[in-house]
């Protein structure tokens, strides 16, 4: 049995099934507010919402059970020493080493935690960057969206970071370093594109069985990394557009990367009119468009920098996605034939399989 996490703008969804054809709704949390991110940790079963509330603001909420009680991991707040306070929780990622979480925020903060998720504690590396009077937010505010572990080494970090590139740790946080070589913003003037900071990264992909390379959605390019995100290699030829936010992989295979190509950052819907997931099996060098299953007429959705995932690996994994639209799409081959596992559904922002 599958069980999809499912944030939305109106709350949190937990979908369940095991065909290809629409999963039954077992629980709605959180009505009527912004489910940013959802997860479920699999080693302790808790799971994790990132809940933005007109009335309390971003909070992190946790429990062992979806349809039961909730409780506020409270500690995950900015110290009163750093004069910032957090605007959005976006991410909430399983660290290498036992019990250790990791949360990435608006402002350009990350979290870890030691406890299973209970309590929380900036990490002052990352904070404290000289170059952070420099950052500057993107689209969707100064985020901190992917958290990048490096399998069985809970001192190989890497993040990404909206608009301020990729940075990296060896220490386990304590000190970072910027990996955006070979990355182009060609959203800023020519003469500035080699010394900016404002680097707009959407999205992060770590192959774990060769976890040197790296795949990156960027704000217009998707890239390749052969060595641990220091320096990056164009491989968006043959995708109908460079931009899109979010990028998954088959963790059997190094060479793979799927995406969700939108028309351009003026008018983020999918290209031509048809929704199309490309793959590529040789580390960008071809891709392909699996369209199977997927409408291909009048079709103008956006899918968001979390809204995709997968599970399992080889031609049985599964992938997942929800659009603005309401709707989440599922694969259980690996992307060969797609169904509508959600039709109408809040805009997702999210999609986990728990």
């Amino acid at each position: 049995m599958k069980e999809l996490l499912v944030g939305t703008r109106k709350g949190l969804f937990v979908l369940r099934g095991d065909t290809p054809e629409p999963f039954e709704i077992v629980t709605r949390a959180f009505a009527g507010d912004v489910v940013e991110y959802a997860m479920r940790d699999p080693r302790s079963g808790r799971y994790f919402a990132s809940v933005t509330s007109g009335f309390y603001g971003p909070r992190l909420m946790w429990c062992d059970d979806p349809s039961g009680e909730w409780e506020h991991a409270d500690t995950l707040a900015m110290p009163t020493d750093t004069d910032a306070t957090i605007e959005r929780i976006w991410v909430v990622r399983v660290g290498e080493a036992p019990d250790q979480l990791w949360a990435g925020v608006d402002p350009a903060a990350l979290f870890e935690s030691r406890d299973g998720g209970r309590t929380w504690e900036l990490n002052r590396g990352l904070w404290n960057q000289p170059s952070r009077s420099e950052w500057n937010p993107g689209n969707g505010g100064l985020c901190l969206h992917s958290i990048s572990t490096w399998p069985g080494d809970p001192q190989r970090i890497s993040l990404g970071i909206s608009a301020v590139g990729t940075w990296h740790t060896i220490d386990g946080g304590e000190t970072w370093t910027p990996g955006t070589k070979g990355l182009v913003p060609r959203y800023m003037p020519e003469e500035l594109r080699e010394t900016t900071t404002a680097l707009c990264v959407h999205n992060l992909w770590r192959p774990p069985s060769m976890p040197e390379r790296m795949f990156l959605q960027f704000h217009g390019g998707v890239y390749r990394s052969d060595d641990a995100g220091s320096t990056w290699i164009d491989i968006a030829a043959g995708l109908p557009s460079d931009f899109g936010f979010p990028i998954v992989g088959d963790p059997a295979d190094p060479d793979s990367a799927f995406v969700i190509p939108m028309n351009a950052d003026v008018d983020r819907v999918t290209v031509d009119g048809k929704l199309r997931v490309y793959e590529t099996r040789d580390a960008g060098a071809s891709w392909t468009a699996r369209t199977a299953g997927l409408p291909q007429d009048d079709v103008y959705l956006t899918v968001l920098r979390e809204a995709f995932d997968r599970d399992g690996e080889g031609d049985t994994m599964g992938l997942w996605f929800g659009a603005t639209s309401g709707e989440v799409f599922g694969s259980m081959d690996a992307g060969a034939t797609w169904f509508t596992a959600a039709p109408r559904l809040a805009p997702v922002t999210s999609v986990r399989v728990a």
